[in-house]
């Protein structure tokens, strides 16, 4: 797999301009109220992946300067989940969806998977000990007809989406952390020399 290296100029150039934006961002009282702003969203499936993998890459993530958004780090007791993570999910930048063996067991990440890609944000895949041919979504009798469609749609876009694969028996943590920072700083940097031109 080639990965581009990016110069740490580079790197320095983009993470000004990141505090560039964030700064005007948070000069403006109506983002700031309305809109949970973050860089990228890490979707999970907690009882699989929150004090491992997820945790990791938010803290990774945070320690390059970047916004990550995690449920345990970024809400507090009292805010509404829905309205908390939808915004947040609509207003990130790149979408990571960390997909383990319960992951379809939950509405909540389905709707949140579903909500990447009717918002049309990238998402980058991956696969933490299950294979994207083992994910599919059951009618459990419990979900609504109309939310089974989105689910169903939007994880067929990302079984078909290259992700990385992790195995966390055998797999190096540090790899697998460090391959998915370098893609989410890769498509920011990409995200914002389209956005200047």
């Amino acid at each position: 797999m080639h990965r581009q290296r990016y110069s740490s100029a580079v790197i320095k150039n983009f993470l000004a301009r990141q505090t560039t934006t964030k700064n005007l961002l948070a000069t403006n009282d109506a983002v700031t109220k309305n809109k949970a702003y973050c860089d990228v969203f890490i979707n999970h499936r907690g009882i699989d992946t929150k004090r491992t993998l997820a945790t990791l890459l938010y803290d990774h993530l945070s320690r390059l300067k970047l916004k990550p958004f995690l449920d345990n780090k970024n809400m507090k007791p009292g805010d509404k989940l829905f309205d908390h993570i939808d915004n947040a999910i609509r207003n990130c930048q790149v979408g990571i969806a960390v997909f383990s063996p319960n992951y379809c067991k939950s509405y909540f990440c389905l709707h949140e998977l579903a909500l990447f890609t009717e918002s049309k944000k990238k998402v980058i895949p991956i696969f933490c000990d299950v294979k994207p041919s083992q994910l599919s979504v059951t009618d459990n009798g419990n979900v609504p007809k109309k939310d089974l469609l989105r689910f169903e749609s939007a994880l067929e876009e990302a079984k078909c989406t290259v992700g990385l694969t992790f195995d966390s028996l055998e797999g190096n943590w540090l790899d697998v952390v460090n391959s998915t920072s370098e893609i989410v700083m890769k498509s920011l940097i990409e995200m914002k020399s389209i956005n200047f031109h």
